[in-house]
Parts: structure tokens; sequence; C-alpha cells
């Protein structure tokens, strides 16, 4: 099987309508499609039509099931839905809060509706956010989002000349105080 994921396209959805209503198992259907046996039965789960008027009408088609699956991730964002979260989050970043401290206050105030910290840098940096500039009020004050796990490259963290490699002869007895490592480290006292 594939390491990857991949949603279901059509033409999947066409093979599983073709080989449920054939009466083949989900494990056979799985097996053929090379897809794990929990994404057939969540497929068949979550775009299976009903209709409680016309029951004889219940099952899986492949249209109805695309078109259920589309409109699941066609939902608009929560800040395209709410205006009103929307507005505070603009008006609280111009006032120089970063997203983290908005997603955090608003989760401290139980707001009903409560933003993550990603949302709402994505909402920044969308076509809604770049054409009120709001880039220009985040902490970092990018015109362009850098990718998520870029790393800054720090360099050396220590300088050479403080590199344990070179101590001295007297450090390696550790028999005096402050020769050993763990004389930094504190610890919690419980008292």
């Amino acid at each position: 099987m594939k390491r990857t994921y991949s949603h279901i396209d059509m033409d999947e959805r066409r093979k599983i309508a073709r080989w449920r209503t054939a009466g083949l198992s989900v494990d056979l259907i799985a097996e053929k499609l090379g897809r794990h046996r929990s994404t057939i039965f969540r497929e068949i789960r979550r775009n299976t039509f009903t209709d409680a008027e016309f029951v004889d009408l219940n099952g899986y088609y492949c249209v109805t099931a695309h078109d259920m699956a589309c409109e699941r991730r066609a939902k608009l964002r929560k800040l395209a839905r709410f205006s009103s979260v929307r507005q505070s989050v603009i008006d609280r970043i111009m006032h120089g809060w970063s997203p983290q401290q908005i997603a955090g206050r608003m989760r401290l105030e139980r707001h009903p509706v409560s933003v993550s910290h990603e949302t709402i840098y994505k909402f920044a940096y969308s076509a809604d956010g770049q054409a009120i500039k709001l880039w220009r009020h985040l902490p970092e004050h990018r015109a362009r989002r850098r990718p998520r796990h870029a790393r800054r490259k720090h360099g050396q963290r220590f300088s050479p000349e403080l590199n344990i490699l070179r101590q001295p002869d007297t450090v390696a007895d550790r028999k005096q105080f402050g020769h050993w490592e763990c004389d930094l480290i504190q610890f919690r006292k419980k008292f």
C-alpha cells in the first residue's frame, strides 16, 4: 500500500459503488484499490445517501458521494463565516497583538467562536488579509509567509573557546565544586 495519503477521487468512488452493488466485501474493495480498509469504511459511512421519505433510494452512489465530500471540504473558514470574529481579530492585530495573544485571549475569555493562531496567520496571508495589508502589523512584518517548518540558521551557539572538548585537565578529575555538569541544574524543592 502507498505511504502517502491522497483523497479518494471520482474514479475510485465509481469502483466502490460498482463493487458494493456486486456484493464485494469492504476488505476486498480495499485490497483492489490499494487502500486501508478503514478508509473504505469511512468513505461509505460518511458519503452514503439517506432519505427518510424514500428508504428504497438509500445507498452509496458515486456522484452523490463525490458531491457530499466536496461540499464538506468547501466549508468556509471561521474568519470568513463570522464577521464579528473577523473584525475583532483585525482590530487586535492593528493594535499590535500577535496571533498567539489573540487566540490565547479568546480561549481565556471562553469566546463562543475561538480560532487558533494558525487560522489567524492563514487569514492574514490570504487574499483578504493581503488586501488590507494585515501582514504589516504582524510581529515579523513579512509580506510573504515563510514555509511552516523552515528553520533559521543560528550559527554556533557557543564560542570555540567554551567548547567542552577544550576543558582543562583539572575539570576531568571532578574533585572541586563546579566541575560537575549537574551543579547548574536546579530542582523544584518540596516543602
